[in-house]
This record gives C-alpha cells, structure tokens and sequence, in this order.
C-alpha cells in the first residue's frame, strides 16, 4: 500500500471502512487459539518413526515401532553427503554394523533395541552432576561384564565414557558406539592396538605420550576406571580446575622448606668423547679463529710472568677507532701496544712492530714453564677476553 492510499484512510470514516473489501480489523490477543500442526504417520515398511531421540556425528536417532511386535526400538539415520565430508566416515559406519551383528549380550547394545537416554544425559539432569555410590557401583558393574565380553570376542572399544553408555527403563547399561572400536585378528598374540580416536580426558598416560603401541585392553580399564570417578565425583582426572597455580605450588611447604644436604649432590659428569669436565666450552675454537689465537701465543702467554709486559696486536675492527685513540689527531690500524696480562696499559709510548706476529718484550727463559700443559679452557677465554678489550 502506498504512502497516498495510507494518507486517504486516515480520513474515512468508519461506515466507508466496513464498506471497503479489504479493511483493518484490531483483534484481542484472547480470540487467538492456536492449533498445533497435526502430526502425520510416516511409515517405512513395517517401521512407524517417531520423535527426535539426539544426533551425533554421523546423523540423528529417531524412535520407531515395530508394526509386527509392537516394540519401540530407535533408527540411526545417516546421510552419505556428511558421511563422505568425515574422514573413514562410511568406513567407521559399516565396521560398527560389523561388529554390532556378532554381539549378543545383555551389557551390549544390539541392533534391534531401544534404550531411554544416555548415562551423560541423566548426569547433567541433576544438579549434583553425579550419582550416588550405591547407583555407581551398579553401572560400574554392569560395564565390566560388558567390557568383558567384548574382550572375549576380540573387540577393544577404545572410547568408554558416559557419552557411550545408554540406559534402558529398568536400569539396565549398555554399551554403544563402536565407531571407534577395533577388532583384533583372531590370531593375534595379543591385544597390542596401534591407533587410538578416544576422548583425551578419558585415554591412559601411554596415549597421551604418544606411544607407537599399547595395550587395548588395558585402554578399555583405565576408560572405566575414570568413567567410575567421573560419575561418583563428577570430576576428571586431570581435571583442570583441581591444577595448582604458581602461587600456590610456591606456599607449598615442601617448596618453602629449606631441605638439608643429607647426601652427596650428583656432579655434572664429563663429556664422552673428550673428557672435559667444561662440558659448554665449546667455543673456545671459535674465539681462536675469531682473535688469531693460536697455541704459540698460549706458550708465550705463559712463559712470561706477571708482571712483565708483552706486546700483542691491536684487533680493532676494520672502521672502528679504539678508544684511547679517538682523541689523537693521528691513528693507523694494526699499531701493537704494550699491555699488561690483568689487560692494563703497561705504560709508555706506543712502538711500532716490524711484522704483524706478537713478539715478547722481555723473557724471563726460554725454558718451558710445566704449568702450561695443564692449561684449562676457562683460562684460554680468559686472555682472549683480554686480547678482545684492548
């Protein structure tokens, strides 16, 4: 309706409104009866579906009837298009058609049977979140007759957690979901599984460390065990909430205590190839080819005494200007000093070298000091440190 037709009803009156064919009537909100759309029977061969159950990865279940037993039982509906977008999708679906057909156990779920709800649902319909003791030990020991029979048979279920475990009208627990179970060949030696799709909070140490191999039936017990704990005490586990912080780990009485040497410490041992108790000197090559530092300087270094002067060469970077020489108005690279071995200015003007070798300017002898042989690699870094500084 355009703004000019709106405008032209504000000024007719109510006689000419009842006239018109199309006119606006204001009703109460208690004339309104609604009216439900009425279901209708859709039956696939003797099958009558019902309502959503819940839904899942791979699809949704529905309750049906069986027309010829009257039975309610549910249908696992599944589409191929989201079947094909998950990975081992239609694999996973056929392998637990598989393996559900030879099961026949009143702990494990059939094909043909209609359970009410799932153990994780009835959970999170209390406000505990968990389930008495004596209710507890009821369903633990119904998943262990369970999970023992389909051990019997060569099947690990590697996923055993409330999510998986359905509950009928009379209390009875069965296991579901096989998607990820594996069957062991039937002349295997043992029960050594390879892969693992499981939920982590419920999956033993070994998988969580990412073993090449382990125990699926002792995967299967250990799911158990924390499925027991989490239905008791509504907790996991490993939890995160139950984790220490850095403040609390720090008011920790252990950490705080002052712990007595009531035993030898354990030394850093030495490394295999060389020896060398100075297991990270492992540069003092590289401060060698860096310096020019070669083993007649470490002789000369060390046949000298303390408080005799040496002359050694002056590793300023090609561009840099030392230091000392900055204030001179004249300065050349290469120019050898005297310093001391503490790598003080042994005094004295500057000399000139006739080659670019370090000489000694006064020797005590010429004899070889025995204490050089013992040389040690911190002593090394030491006066390479000090040729670097001057």
């Amino acid at each position: 309706m355009s703004a000019g037709e709106l405008q032209h009803l504000d000024y007719l009156t109510e006689n000419e409104l009842m006239g018109m064919d199309t006119f606006i009537h204001r009703i109460d909100s208690t004339e309104v009866i609604y009216q439900p759309r009425r279901k209708r029977a859709k039956l696939i061969g003797k099958y009558l579906m019902g309502d959503l159950l819940g839904e899942g990865s791979y699809g949704k279940v529905k309750e049906m009837l069986d027309s010829d037993t009257l039975c309610r039982r549910a249908v696992k509906i599944l589409k191929k298009k989201k079947l094909r977008r998950i990975p081992n999708g239609e694999a996973n679906v056929k392998k637990e058609i598989q393996l559900l057909r030879r099961l026949q156990h009143k702990n494990v779920i059939q094909l043909v049977d209609y359970c009410v709800c799932g153990m994780q649902e009835m959970l999170d319909s209390v406000p505990e979140k968990r389930f008495p003791v004596f209710q507890s030990h009821g369903y633990f020991c119904q998943l262990l007759d369970g999970l023992e029979y389909l051990h019997s048979q060569g099947i690990v279920h590697k996923d055993i957690k409330p999510g998986n475990l359905l509950l009928t009208t009379d209390g009875a627990l069965k296991i579901s979901d096989l998607g990820v179970a594996e069957a062991l060949h039937p002349f295997a030696e043992d029960d050594t599984c390879r892969t693992s799709q499981g939920s982590p909070a419920f999956q033993p140490p070994e998988i969580a460390n990412g073993l090449d191999t382990f125990s699926g039936f002792k995967v299967d017990i250990w799911s158990a065990g924390v499925t027991l704990y989490n239905i008791t005490t509504r907790m996991l586990e490993y939890d995160p909430v139950k984790r220490f912080s850095i403040q609390h780990i720090r008011q920790h009485n252990w950490v705080r205590k002052k712990h007595p040497p009531s035993e030898p410490p354990v030394p850093i041992p030495a490394n295999a190839e060389s020896r060398d108790p100075w297991r990270s000197m492992t540069v003092v090559p590289y401060l060698e080819d860096l310096h020019g530092y070669t083993e007649e300087d470490d002789d000369e270094l060390f046949d000298a005494e303390d408080d005799e002067f040496i002359y050694t060469q002056d590793f300023t970077v090609p561009g840099q200007v030392a230091e000392e020489d900055m204030d001179a108005p004249h300065y050349s690279r290469g120019v050898a000093k005297p310093v001391c071995l503490n790598g003080t200015d042994g005094g004295g003007g500057s000399s000139t070298l006739n080659s670019s070798k370090p000489k000694v300017e006064r020797r005590s002898s010429s004899s070889s000091n025995p204490s050089r042989k013992g040389v040690s690699t911190a002593s090394k870094i030491r006066k390479l440190s000090t040729c670097k500084q001057q």
